[in-house]
């Protein structure tokens, strides 16, 4: 009788399902991945002088913060103290701040010092959205007239955000005044 042997034929490796279910998961996993960018945020809290620009040293680095607050802007300097010209603040008008009496005292502040880009921007926790991003594009830049026409000009364009102080009140009560201040939410 004739022994049949069987023939050894190299096994192959079947890979074909394998490469399908990979390039069907690198673009869903790709398109479904977070991507996180991190930054620090430099703040500065204001200081507690009242100066007006002119009494600015040009010298000094200027620390240029604008502060909303619920009824008014205030624009100060770190190192100066406050920077605006009308009492105070700057009101609110019924749209919100008066962001025109903000352009023409920002752009004051840059003709002092064009060589500063930095400014904070810091709000009260209840200040919207909006009102914070108008805040922020007149402090970052605005329109001037050159040669007839209108061309954008960048005056502060490196801005940080921030929490606004709280401002203490002081109440009169029987045995003499007592700072109070304002609660914050949660």
């Amino acid at each position: 009788m004739r022994v049949r042997r069987l023939k050894k034929v190299p096994a192959h490796l079947e890979i074909t399902a394998f490469i399908n279910l990979i390039v069907v998961l690198v673009p869903f996993l790709l398109s479904t991945a977070v991507f996180t960018r991190l930054s620090v945020i430099d703040l500065a809290l204001p200081a507690q002088s009242s100066d007006a620009i002119a009494k600015l040293d040009a010298d000094k680095p200027l620390k240029l913060e604008v502060v909303i607050r619920h009824n008014a802007l205030q624009v100060q300097d770190r190192h100066g103290g406050s920077l605006t010209p009308i009492g105070d603040s700057i009101p609110n008008v019924a749209t919100g701040p008066d962001t025109k009496a903000l352009a023409v005292l920002v752009q004051a502040i840059k003709a002092k010092f064009p060589q500063h880009d930095d400014a904070t921007v810091l709000a009260e926790t209840n200040t919207s959205y909006e009102t914070l991003v108008r805040v922020m594009d007149v402090v970052r830049g605005g329109h001037q007239a050159q040669n007839g026409k209108a061309v954008h000009v960048d005056y502060f364009p490196n801005i940080s955000i921030g929490d606004a102080p709280i401002v203490n009140q002081t109440a009169a009560v029987p045995g003499g005044p007592v700072a109070l201040a304002a609660p914050r939410k949660p």
